[in-house]
């Protein structure tokens, strides 16, 4: 079901806890609010729906498709580059360094362990989402 957009700063800037099985629902409720929202946005993490936990969505520009993240860490990074990037929890675009290409650790719906490579756009999503995990906001 899709779920009302978190603009509070305060909120935001805390580090999110381990998502499990239990929190299926919430991935569902992120995946739905993306779709909701899919003409303005392209990733989302669950703060961004009133949730703290590592669980990110966002659109993969490789299979065109809405991939979801459970508990994702970035175990590698290569290539920074300044960028600008917006968010619909915040008001402005800002400044912000990301890497061309990244390395995350993560688990699937069923919580099977995945590392995968990503690069460009896609990375630079993932990024900005577990930085939200993180309480890091742009």
């Amino acid at each position: 079901m899709q779920q009302p957009i978190t603009t509070s700063p305060a909120f935001l800037r805390q580090p999110s806890g381990p998502a499990t099985r239990d929190d299926l629902a919430c991935a569902q409720d992120l995946r739905d609010t993306l779709e909701a929202y899919a003409d303005r946005c392209v990733g989302m993490a669950a703060n961004m729906i009133g949730e703290h936990k590592r669980i990110i969505v966002f659109n993969d520009e490789l299979t065109d498709r809405i991939m979801t993240m459970f508990n994702p860490e970035i175990i590698e990074k290569d290539s920074p580059y300044q960028t600008e990037e917006g968010c619909l929890s915040l008001k402005s675009r800002r400044e912000t360094t990301r890497f061309e290409t990244i390395r995350v650790r993560y688990q699937d719906r069923r919580f099977k362990e995945h590392t995968a490579n990503f690069s460009g756009w896609t990375a630079q999503i993932i990024q900005h989402e577990i930085d939200h995990c993180n309480g890091v906001l742009i």
